[in-house]
């Protein structure tokens, strides 16, 4: 009887060294780990356990879907999107991969992407508050507000509770569609007359992806009283492209351009905001401008890049080709950069500096003269529903000729 019993001790002994000691646990204890890491955001603790299991079971596919999410928290975008869609090939109805593949897709703002996602996934949870949200989420960035405000009644409805579904619907909270801008500028010149000119603009949201612009543009310049009315059409393609195209005619009396033609595309890219550079806008805009005794063309590129503190930092670049009568087309160059900063909860503030004829929609900034140009600006929020604007600006040019510009502009929205 005693032999037996050592016997069944050896061979529990024997059997204990050689089964792996991750076996000791149930299978899932590795998992509660990880979540109570994830929990404290030790991310780097979490992740090692989430690689363990994975070199001890290369096809364990919960291991692969927690190293995606810890790669996602802590903020390895790329990495954690390959991991997904690992996962996705051997699991491709798995809603929780699903859903944090969607994560990723938003946050690298590829709205599309990520509403093609959630689309399937609320096919497989139709009753799903999260799968509402994300998909509010995705159509807010998009741009379709309408829709967004639905997903996230529906969330609410669903759960009552819930906070991201009911932050999310006051963000899309119907706000005012229109702007009207009045503005005011005054140009003083060292050389001759002084000018005046003022602006009366509308822009109105007609829909989800439409916006309007139009404005009336009167100016006293050189002892004439001129005026143009212009219009344009803005579509966003995307959520991350956009394009206007535009149109102006006017009376010119030899001091603004009689009429222009004009097309903008803009593209957009988010870095996110935990990056020292969290996005950038392109844009390339093209015109065509047709005055008493000259044709220009202008071709401008531009980039604005968002920094950290709400800092914007934006370079134009202009090529215009202009011809007069008798003489043949020439290019010139300009280029003017700005810097955009906030000094106050409601008031930022910009400084500019402009060198060439960057401004083209009078007749005195077109022709043979080269110059320079400094100013600075603010914009100050009266509420949700008002602005101020104001610059200064001064410009020297060839042949000792100066210009001193100031304008100030008030917007109400409705």
């Amino acid at each position: 009887m005693g032999g037996a019993r050592g016997l069944v001790l050896c061979l529990a002994l024997a059997w204990s060294l050689v089964l792996p000691t991750g076996t000791a646990q149930e299978p899932g204890d590795w998992q509660a780990r990880v979540r109570e890491l994830v929990a404290k955001k030790d991310l780097v603790t979490a992740l090692k356990i989430a690689e363990r299991r994975l070199a001890e079971s290369p096809q364990d596919l919960e291991a692969r879907g927690w190293r995606a999410r810890i790669l996602y928290r802590a903020g390895q975008r790329e990495e954690a999107e390959k991991e997904y869609h690992k996962v996705l090939e051997s699991a491709p109805n798995d809603t929780d991969i699903l859903q944090g593949l969607a994560d990723v897709l938003l946050a690298t703002r590829r709205f599309d992407e990520a509403l093609a996602l959630l689309n399937r996934t609320r096919d497989l949870l139709p009753n799903s508050a999260e799968v509402h949200v994300r998909r509010g989420r995705a159509l807010r960035g998009m741009g379709r507000s309408g829709e967004a405000r639905g997903e996230f009644r529906e969330a609410l409805a669903l759960e009552p509770e819930n906070r991201e579904a009911r932050a999310g619907l006051e963000s899309v909270a119907e706000g005012p569609r229109h702007e009207l801008r009045f503005g005011l500028e005054v140009d003083r010149f060292n050389y001759t007359e002084h000018a005046r000119g003022m602006t009366l603009s509308l822009r109105s949201e007609l829909h989800a992806r439409w916006t309007s612009h139009l404005s009336g543009i009167f100016d006293h310049r050189s002892g004439q009283d001129a005026g143009r009315f212009r219009g344009a059409l803005t579509s966003r393609l995307t959520s991350r492209d956009a394009l206007t195209v535009g149109a102006a005619a006017a009376r010119d009396q030899g001091v603004i351009p009689k009429g222009e033609v004009f097309f903008e595309y803009g593209h957009g890219v988010s870095f996110g905001r935990g990056n020292f550079l969290s996005g950038v806008e392109t844009n390339y805009t093209q015109r065509w401008l047709w005055y008493d005794a000259a044709r220009v063309l202008t071709l401008s590129p531009s980039a604005l890049v968002y920094l950290p503190r709400d800092w914007t930092w934006q370079v134009t670049l202009t090529m215009a080709r202009s011809r007069f009568p008798g003489t043949g087309a020439e290019w010139r160059p300009s280029g003017i950069t700005r810097l955009t900063f906030p000094l106050h909860r409601r008031l930022s503030g910009n400084v500019f500096y402009a060198v060439g004829t960057e401004n083209f929609a009078r007749a005195d900034q077109i022709g043979r003269f080269s110059a320079r140009t400094f100013g600075g600006g603010f914009r100050l929020a009266l509420g949700q529903r008002q602005e101020l604007t104001g610059y200064v600006a001064y410009q020297d040019r060839t042949q000792r000729r100066t210009q001193t510009s100031f304008g100030i502009s008030y917007a109400v929205r409705f």
